[in-house]
């Protein structure tokens, strides 16, 4: 089972040796930063800094930064373990009607997760230490300036709650927050995302919109925050799926917003759209590069409540790998049942880190006729957030794709630019500096599957190099007399 709430999950870190004490002085402008980079670039432990300059509490980074890490904070062995459960309850494989048409309609059926509703608490460890007014501090926490160019400090591993005015739908998206002032912060949410609709929604009912920011909770919660969810589908609800448990909520003090119960910290408060837009950033975003300073909604703090002896917890993005690689990855794993939903030719895909998630997404395909690898990859684009994506790379389904070296080699053997590449316009992350305008620019889908005569290629295709099976095993079974030391 997963952990209840991220002191447990620090307590287990701790016992598998898969967390580090620091108990050092150090400071969150800028040094944190570069002690967690470093660790971070070497798949190193997760961190948990006890003495940071200015603040009370302690600060945990990289809790989510490994394959293992990732998997624990979800209960399994293997992240693909919850596909595979996703992959049962969609009936993908077996089961009446195996049609595209019968497997659509199975799609209401992700609401069955719903017998993981949320339950909602009088009483929340998040609440066991209140702030009101004047004494809600923001300035307390050991919010960090991660990078030299910053505006200045981020909350970075957030629950960002919010409801829609009109149809009481919640979300808890996974946004940065830019700290002000002791009760002022900056709310990033990008058009794409829901936070920002529910304020156009506010805006045009005249409302101030409800905002509670949750630090820590269960780790299902904290990554169902970051997770691109079916519409419909609540976080909460997710989180419940993933835990096999109910997530516990609890009413917010000063709004009406429902926030884990089992948080570290909350910060209660409201944005007003008929306040003029604040200016937030820059910040040292996941691509590697800095994105520009913007207008933004800003929050006005009411409350912050907390647990006693609270963990603070944060996470860097960067020049990628990153912590956040994980997160993607067990995106990856999770959702490719429903990407096999709308694709099943699709066998499995993969976004490398330096390929910042949307930029590249390379995809293995069981091709059945020509043209196939340009019709998936339009389809792909078609799904929900992978609208985004700059370049798919469509592959045999020989290849593997979690395996990028192999990836690009067989890619960069496998296409002829003219015939196999095509660019079309599209919708463009928020983030992406390079597109011709904001949010808007073009794409690239590459053909790098064995080419088929239909498809005008009328010489011969060679084989890979494989080296037969008798002699490998020849080789495992004398090469301790070999005398040949690996690394």
């Amino acid at each position: 089972m997963p952990a209840n709430n991220l002191q447990e999950f620090v307590s287990s870190l701790r016992k598998e040796g898969e967390l580090v004490d620091v108990r050092e002085p150090v400071s969150a402008k800028l040094e944190i930063t570069e002690v967690a980079d470093r660790v971070m670039k070497r798949n190193g432990p997760a961190l948990l800094f006890h003495n940071v300059k200015g603040s009370d509490h302690p600060l945990l980074i990289n809790a989510f930064g490994s394959k293992k890490r990732m998997a624990s904070a979800l209960g399994v062995m293997d992240l693909n373990d919850i596909g595979h459960r996703i992959e049962e309850l969609l009936e993908l494989t077996k089961g009446p009607g195996k049609g595209f048409m019968a497997k659509l309609g199975l799609l209401p059926r992700l609401r069955e997760v719903s017998k993981f509703p949320p339950r909602t608490t009088g009483k929340a460890s998040c609440q066991e230490m209140i702030y009101h007014d004047d004494d809600a501090d923001l300035e307390s926490l050991p919010v960090q300036t991660c990078w030299p160019e910053d505006g200045g400090p981020f909350i970075t591993l957030t629950m960002v709650h919010t409801q829609d005015p009109e149809t009481g739908e919640r979300n808890a998206g996974m946004y940065r927050v830019q700290r002000f002032d002791k009760r002022t912060a900056g709310l990033h949410w990008q058009r794409h995302k829901t936070g920002a609709a529910h304020f156009e929604k506010a805006r045009k009912l005249g409302q101030k919109l409800p905002v509670a920011i949750t630090l820590g909770g269960d780790p299902a919660s904290i990554y169902s925050a970051s997770a691109p969810l079916p519409p419909g589908i609540s976080e909460f609800v997710f989180a419940g799926f993933l835990r096999k448990e109910p997530v516990k909520l609890v009413k917010c003090l000063t709004n009406d917003l429902e926030v884990p119960a089992e948080a570290e910290m909350v910060i209660e408060g409201y944005a007003d759209p008929e306040e003029p837009l604040t200016l937030e950033g820059p910040f040292g975003d996941h691509t590697g590069f800095y994105s520009l300073a913007d207008y933004y909604p800003a929050m006005h703090v009411t409350a912050v409540t907390m647990r006693r002896n609270a963990i603070y917890p944060s996470t860097i993005v960067g020049r990628p790998p990153m912590e956040d690689a994980w997160l993607g990855y067990a995106t990856e794993r999770i959702f490719l049942p429903l990407t096999r939903l709308m694709l099943p030719e699709v066998v499995n895909y993969h976004m490398p880190p330096e390929g910042i998630f949307h930029n590249l997404v390379f995809v293995s395909l069981d091709k059945q006729y020509p043209g196939h690898a340009f019709k998936v990859g339009a389809g792909m684009l078609g799904l929900g957030l992978m609208s985004l994506a700059k370049m798919i790379v469509i592959l045999d389904s020989d290849v593997n794709v979690e395996d990028t070296s192999e990836a690009w080699w067989v890619t960069l053997n496998n296409i002829d630019p003219e015939r196999d590449i095509r660019m079309l316009p599209g919708p463009i992350d928020v983030l992406d500096h390079s597109s011709r305008a904001f949010t808007y620019g073009s794409k690239m889908i590459v053909d790098a599957t064995r080419k088929w005569p239909e498809e005008g290629f009328t010489r011969e295709w060679p084989d890979k190099i494989v080296m037969s099976d008798d002699i490998k095993k020849l080789v495992d079974e004398k090469w301790e007399r070999y005398g040949i030391p690996l690394n």
